[in-house]
Formats: structure tokens, C-alpha cells, sequence
């Protein structure tokens, strides 16, 4: 097994995948960012649904890729914030993903966030990463 250093990445660069190829599920390792990533996901439309499974001492989340006309409803996922170069944004720098189209998750000190509702509770943050 290899030994990831960016586990969100590693999530993000799986379910990208899973999309590409036409996969219906695809699973992860558990934990708490990623749930709430899956979360905002989900609410979004980006994915079908997500499920934690409790095995082994981690246990794993399994994401449901939806699709549209055999096309997976996001284009891209792209990683912003990476361990080597931490990307953080004020209220009114928070990116605007596709004119609207798309959306922007953060980390921020009231919880792990989509953009819009960032800048609605007017608090900036870590910029996880961006979806369209």
C-alpha cells in the first residue's frame, strides 16, 4: 500500500477518476474533511450520494458518481490548496468558479464550507479546492 502525503487530493484525484471511467462507486479512506467535502458534493449536485463504512480501524467512504447522459455531472476537480503551497482567501477573495457554474470549497474557522455560503457568513479561509 502506498503511503499518500495529500489525503484530500488522493479523494478528490479518485473520485475524478472514477468519473472518467464510467465507474458507479468509488471508495476512499474515512475521515471527518472528506465526509464534509462528500457533504457539499452531494448538495451540490456534483454526486449521487456518499456512504461511511465502518471497517477496520479507519473505516472508508464510498461516493456514489453521478452522471448525465453517460457523462459524469462535474468537469473537473481540481485541487488548490496543496501541503506544499497552503492557498487561503478573504471574504471578497474567495474565487468565482466558471462565472457561477462551479464551486469553490474552503476550509474555514466555522467548518468546512462551499464559497457561496462563505461569503454569506463572511469568513474567508483555506481554499480546498474548486469543482465545475
Amino acid at each position: 500500500m502506498a503511503i499518500v502525503s495529500d489525503q484530500i487530493g488522493d479523494f478528490l484525484t479518485r473520485i475524478r477518476n472514477a468519473g472518467a471511467a464510467g465507474h458507479k462507486y468509488v471508495s476512499a479512506p474515512k475521515s471527518k474533511i472528506k465526509v464534509q467535502i462528500a457533504k457539499i458534493l452531494k448538495d451540490q449536485g456534483f454526486i449521487e450520494d456518499y456512504e461511511e463504512v465502518d471497517n477496520g480501524p479507519q473505516g472508508e467512504i464510498k461516493v456514489a458518481i453521478r452522471y448525465y447522459k453517460k457523462q459524469p455531472s462535474f468537469n473537473d476537480i481540481k485541487r488548490i490548496s496543496k501541503p506544499g503551497r497552503r492557498m487561503y482567501a478573504n471574504t471578497d477573495e474567495i474565487p468565482q468558479v466558471r462565472n457561477g457554474l462551479g464551486i469553490a470549497i474552503l476550509s474555514t474557522s466555522k467548518g468546512v464550507m462551499s464559497g457561496k455560503n462563505a461569503k454569506k457568513e463572511n469568513v474567508g479561509g483555506e481554499v480546498i479546492c474548486t469543482v465545475w
